[in-house]
């Protein structure tokens, strides 16, 4: 990682829970960055919520390729960001994101997400999404559709970018 990125916290799946949390996250950065390589049991999309906000805050914008079929998606006023269109897959295979959330502490501007991903298996997409809040950003929550279990060898590493 770049000089600029500061490990924060890092989180392995249990085996035994659907859902990944940073909690307690320090507002001294100017962003966030979260790296995944997670896997479940069958195929689902991850999914990202804030300060367990579950209410219709989010929306998200998808650009998605297959290798032979490319596309849009788009959805408003939801209870998660969509963050990995074709995300993860069944079993054996690893998934990466790299989830970067901007200017999370700021309290006077909504808070946006890019979120990159890709499967060799499924496809790779670029998402960006919304979370209709002026609040500062404390905890993060990834989820997957399919309410998996999250394997052990799943790991979820945050990271706070330091001010220029």
């Amino acid at each position: 990682m770049p000089a600029t990125y500061e490990p924060i916290a890092s989180v392995n799946g249990t085996g035994s829970s659907d859902t990944i949390s940073f909690t307690s996250i320090p507002g001294t950065y100017t962003d966030l960055v979260v790296i995944a390589r997670g896997r479940i049991s069958s195929g689902s999309d991850a999914i990202l919520q804030f300060n367990t906000d579950i209410g219709n805050n989010y929306s998200t914008t998808i650009l998605y390729g297959t290798g032979t079929t490319a596309g849009s998606y788009r959805e408003t006023s939801q209870a998660r960001i969509l963050a990995d269109f074709y995300g993860y897959p069944a079993d054996n295979n690893n998934h990466i994101g790299i989830y970067h959330i901007m200017n999370y502490a700021n309290t006077a501007t909504n808070k946006t997400v890019l979120c990159r991903s890709n499967n060799a298996g499924t496809g790779i997409d670029a998402t960006v999404g919304l979370w209709r809040s002026t609040v500062a950003i404390n905890s993060v929550q990834i989820k997957n559709t399919g309410n998996r279990n999250w394997y052990t060898d799943s790991t979820f590493a945050l990271y706070g970018i330091k001010a220029a």
